[in-house]
């Protein structure tokens, strides 16, 4: 551990490489004073929280390129130089996203984190969809890149029930691992430069969690565009624009980024899973979460 400023900063203990992510690629990239970094597990608010923070640093501005101003940096697909190239030649305050668990991520005093957690049974659900809508040319290239560590990745089952077991069975399957994902960022909520975020709280009040995230990044927000802004991190809104946030991205999902910005609807496993099937998922929280994290991630709530 540094100790810096009164605070005692941890230093990444371990990497992380699966088929998508490489946490190695990290370790080059030149951390600013105030840079922004957005942290989820899959499909739990990523592109929901690109598009907040573009609106608040581009003050409410119309058809923000959001998933390319803000890459994912871990993301093994583009060439490590090319990426970090990208963000290093932007000159406005920057904000980029990860999908890594906190343990293997740099955690700098430069930067300010904000992650957003959603029940994994909503996460799943939404993931099941991203999947299925995966296109040829996205299997091609996450299963043809050459320093692929694990198995290539395959399309999902019909069946949505089993995909949940499989899942659940399985932490994390057919991607990284959920429960320690969660866990290693709830273990550093207390650090000063770090912001926990639950989905069911942005769904219920969004514009009231804006104004949050705004005063979190220190960023005085201009009332004349506040009705912008708002409107602008809206679902409809973001699905009427979605082609604008990736032109090259949007080849990788049938339909292209209309279909992968999907509903941000919670709940839609209610009418599959059995009784049984929750107790086991419950079970399942218990088991590799705290108490107080696994409150939190099933209600929104936070301690005091």
């Amino acid at each position: 551990m540094q100790e810096t400023a009164g605070v005692t900063w941890p230093k990444k203990p371990r990497e992380f490489q699966d088929n998508l992510m490489d946490s190695t690629r990290w370790d080059d990239f030149k951390f600013r004073d105030g840079d922004i970094v957005i942290g989820t597990w899959a499909k739990s608010g990523t592109t929901w929280m690109q598009q907040i923070v573009g609106q608040l640093v581009f003050s409410g501005a119309e058809d923000l390129a959001v998933m390319d101003l803000a890459p994912w940096i871990d993301l093994r697909l583009m060439p490590k130089d090319e990426i970090l190239g990208l963000v290093e030649a932007q000159t406005h305050r920057r904000f980029v996203k990860t999908h890594l668990p906190a343990d293997a991520l740099i955690i700098s005093p430069k930067a300010q984190y904000i992650y957003i957690a959603r029940d994994g049974r909503d996460a799943i659900w939404s993931w099941y969809h991203h999947h299925a809508i995966t296109t040829e040319a996205a299997y091609e290239l996450i299963n043809g890149n050459p320093d692929r560590p694990g198995p290539p990745m395959e399309p999902p089952i019909d069946d949505i029930r089993q995909y949940f077991h499989d899942w659940l069975d399985k932490d994390g399957f057919p991607i990284h691992p959920f429960w320690s994902n969660i866990q290693s960022w709830w273990d550093i909520r207390r650090l000063p430069n770090v912001f926990l975020m639950h989905f069911n709280n942005l769904k219920a009040d969004m514009a009231g969690e804006i104004r949050k995230v705004a005063a979190f990044l220190d960023i005085e927000i201009d009332e004349a565009v506040w009705p912008s802004i708002v409107e602008h991190c809206t679902f409809d809104y973001m699905k009427e624009h979605a082609p604008v946030m990736s032109p090259e991205y949007g080849n990788f999902f049938d339909g292209g980024l209309k279909n992968f910005v999907f509903k941000g609807t919670n709940g839609r496993w209610h009418d599959t899973l059995t009784p049984e099937d929750l107790q086991k998922y419950e079970r399942a929280a218990d088991e590799n979460l705290t108490p107080d994290c696994a409150h939190w991630l099933a209600t929104g709530e936070l301690p005091d």
